[in-house]
């Protein structure tokens, strides 16, 4: 070989060396997909991932395969992905909370919500809602506030555990309503849905969907969704604002598609591209709302934004109510 031919064959690599991933992109993806779910079987992450999971693996034409990863409030998982290559070969479906709040409930959590990881898609929400017992005398949002400032030892809300939105909610109203309220955490909403309805705590703030069959025989009154907007599956319900607490809400507690920060752009883009088709897909639907979600879609660009905003918020909220990891 030539000392020519030697220079042409030096000033090549660099060109095949970029090559290499840009092929490897455009033939994305060419081995299975792996799904962490990182909370137990059957829990909301697990559920929505496995509705999804199916039709994301016909619309990529390879295997996507759910693996629960669960403990510490979904930061086993949740880290695990984020240490993984960033190639859209493994992805997080996560809830938020308590992917943005865990950091600030637990100590040893080492990864960021936004920074290290990359959003793909919000799928859905969990829809919140304030219930009292059908024969407590709080008929508003505004009576909840005035009768735990005027109650001594204010009131008790049970929740479906730390770091949820559920508890974010109760800490929002003593933040800015300055409402008496004492958190009372429960190991999962059926514990505390119990206790609300026998009146062991004052007023439950959980999942909408769980509440409604027992509004229907009598035995609660829902007061108001958390959120900023009503619920697609209840639109009768107000919305906290709405119920008397002008301004009130929290961000959507999310179900989102996630993978670990770095991941090409194409990659995230074709992602974000099927999970919109698929979101739109009727059965789809039908099995989402019949589980108790809203289909409420964003793609990367506004989920990501989502996911930063709200991240600051539950920081800041934390933060004023003296919260520190423990």
């Amino acid at each position: 070989m030539t000392k020519q031919q030697i220079r042409r064959s030096l000033l090549a690599l660099p060109l095949l060396a970029l090559a290499v991933p840009a092929w490897a992109q455009g033939n994305y993806p060419n081995k299975p997909i792996r799904i962490v779910a990182p909370f137990a079987a059957g829990g909301a992450a697990d559920t929505v991932a496995r509705i999804i999971g199916p039709k994301l693996s016909t619309a990529l034409g390879q295997p996507v395969l759910i693996e629960n990863r669960a403990g510490a409030g979904g930061s086993i998982g949740s880290a695990q992905v984020a240490a993984s290559p960033a190639d859209g070969y493994t992805l997080l479906m996560n809830l938020g909370p308590p992917h943005q709040t865990v950091q600030l409930f637990t100590k040893g959590v080492n990864y960021d919500p936004v920074k290290d990881f990359s959003a793909i898609a919000k799928v859905a929400v969990a829809p919140q809602a304030i219930a009292v017992p059908a024969n407590s005398p709080i008929k508003t949002m505004a009576d909840l506030v005035a009768l735990s400032q005027a109650n001594p030892k204010g009131l008790s809300f049970g929740t479906s555990g730390v770091g949820t939105s559920q508890q974010l909610a109760g800490l929002l109203l003593t933040t800015t309503q300055k409402a008496k309220l004492t958190h009372v955490p429960y190991r999962g909403g059926s514990a505390a849905l119990t206790d609300v309805i026998s009146g062991q705590v004052d007023l439950g703030i959980l999942v909408l969907s769980n509440l409604l069959p027992h509004v229907q025989t009598g035995k609660l009154r829902i007061l108001a969704v958390v959120e900023a907007g009503r619920s697609a599956s209840a639109p009768t319900i107000p919305t906290a604002a709405e119920s008397g607490i002008t301004g009130f809400s929290v961000p959507d507690t999310w179900v989102g598609l996630l993978g670990p920060a770095g991941m090409p752009a194409p990659v995230v883009q074709r992602l974000g591209a099927e999970m919109d088709k698929i979101m739109r897909d009727p059965e789809v639907v039908a099995r989402m709302n019949q589980a108790g979600y809203d289909i409420k879609f964003a793609g990367p660009v506004d989920f990501s934004r989502q996911l930063a905003d709200s991240a600051q918020l539950y920081k800041t909220l934390t933060q004023q109510a003296g919260i520190t990891p423990e």
